[in-house]
């Protein structure tokens, strides 16, 4: 059975600026396979878009719901979108 494709964009919030959360992001991004990217918000959360296989995406959003050492995930909010991702995972403004 082949894993089906899919796109999520996910917003966590709690705190997540401050604590290298994006560098974090896209080293767990790059050893689950994913691609897309992830950026700070204006109101102290994180976005991220999320795409790749079923499997490999859902196991990114169980991930950021633990983030890295410091962050406090108070939640994280995800929508399926029809979005193209770039071919790797970035850091972007």
């Amino acid at each position: 059975m082949q894993d089906v494709r899919r796109a999520v964009r996910a917003r966590v919030f709690g705190t997540v600026q401050g604590v290298s959360y994006r560098v974090w992001a896209r080293r767990e991004a790059e050893r689950l396979g994913v691609t897309g990217w992830v950026r700070n918000e204006g109101d102290g959360s994180v976005t991220a878009l999320i795409a790749g296989t079923d499997t490999a995406v859902d196991a990114m959003i169980d991930r950021l719901w633990q983030g890295p050492r410091g962050a406090l995930v108070s939640a994280v909010e995800t929508e399926e979108v029809a979005e193209d991702a770039p071919a790797d995972f970035r850091i972007i403004a």
